[in-house]
């Protein structure tokens, strides 16, 4: 189940004493929706579209998906071997507690662009994913963290994610 995508409230920053990194370690894409990403060196994401070349490019809340490393790793716990992108993310990132991250944050990327995080979860295409068949369960309802375009620029792993905390007033 999704949380909410918008909040009625204005979001105003918070102080950057709360702002936490985390380091892109793979950016995905794919041509067709419900289908594992393929990693690519660098990737241009354009304001209110997403990442050119990705089958879930376009206007709307969900046109970048995130991932937490540690996640997906404790997740897998040695029973599968999960390429970045299996669970259709476009990023995967290490250092970021998608437990802290609330609908209305940013993700400012070091000299790249600027992300809204607009929902956490989603259903899995036909509720019955290749990690699902897989494993059983699947964690993207879950541990998925998707994102519109705020402001543009091109995103390659190594790259600084800095997660500004919203305040809602």
């Amino acid at each position: 189940m999704s949380r909410p995508l918008h909040n009625k409230s204005a979001p105003v920053a918070s102080s950057s004493s709360n702002d936490v990194d985390a380091t892109i370690v793979a950016v995905c894409i794919s041509a067709h929706k419900g289908e594992a990403k393929q990693t690519v060196a660098a990737a241009e994401c354009r304001a209110e579209y997403g990442l050119v070349g990705d089958a879930h490019a376009g206007p709307g809340p969900r046109q970048v998906s995130i991932m937490a490393r540690a996640d997906v790793l404790q997740f897998a716990a040695g029973q599968l071997e999960l390429a970045p992108g299996a669970f259709g993310e476009n990023l995967l990132l290490d250092g970021l507690n998608v437990s802290t991250v609330r609908c209305g944050d940013r993700f400012v990327i070091e000299h790249g662009p600027v992300l809204e995080v607009t929902a956490i979860g989603k259903d899995c295409h036909n509720h019955a994913c290749a990690i699902r068949r897989a494993m059983g369960d699947c964690i993207m309802p879950r541990k998925g963290v998707f994102a519109r375009v705020i402001s543009p620029g091109t995103l390659s792993a190594g790259q600084t994610v800095r997660h500004v905390r919203q305040a809602f007033v």
